[in-house]
């Protein structure tokens, strides 16, 4: 059995970089919550839609892992991804053409971690940064 921060590795790593959808069945609980979705929200369905729509928006999304630690069922880790924007992207209400354009953005993940299997998720990422530089919102002007 993987520990939590082998299964977080490997789902960044081997989910979102490379594509392999099938493993989110192996790595995620059937009943796992994403606490910023919606009570009820299938987890699995949520994460396989999730991955499909950044990988389509973003065909070289890549997740760097910066730091990472673990105290007992949780494991916490900041991460950059990166990617251009070569396909369409659908950001809840946003629907958005490709722009062509390269992005950076900053990601913080708590995950609960049981038996291999991540349970929760609790995650944030700079959105206002990534509207940015996909041009949909405003340049910040230097104070």
């Amino acid at each position: 059995m993987l520990t939590g921060k082998e299964s977080c590795r490997q789902f960044m790593e081997r989910v979102f970089n490379q594509g392999e959808i099938a493993l989110i069945d192996e790595l995620t609980a059937p009943d796992g919550i994403d606490h910023q979705e919606p009570p009820g929200t299938d987890y699995r369905a949520h994460l396989r839609e999730v991955v499909l729509a950044m990988r389509t928006a973003f065909p070289d999304l890549h997740f760097e892992i910066h730091d990472m630690i673990a105290e007992g069922d949780i494991v916490a880790f900041r991460s950059t991804m990166t990617g251009t924007q070569l396909g369409p992207l659908h950001l809840g209400a946003i629907h958005l053409p490709p722009t062509q354009r390269h992005v950076t953005v900053s990601h913080l993940h708590y995950i609960r971690i049981v038996d291999g299997r991540s349970t929760d998720l609790w995650h944030q990422y700079d959105i206002p940064g990534l509207m940015r530089q996909l041009g949909i919102m405003p340049q910040r002007q230097p104070v």
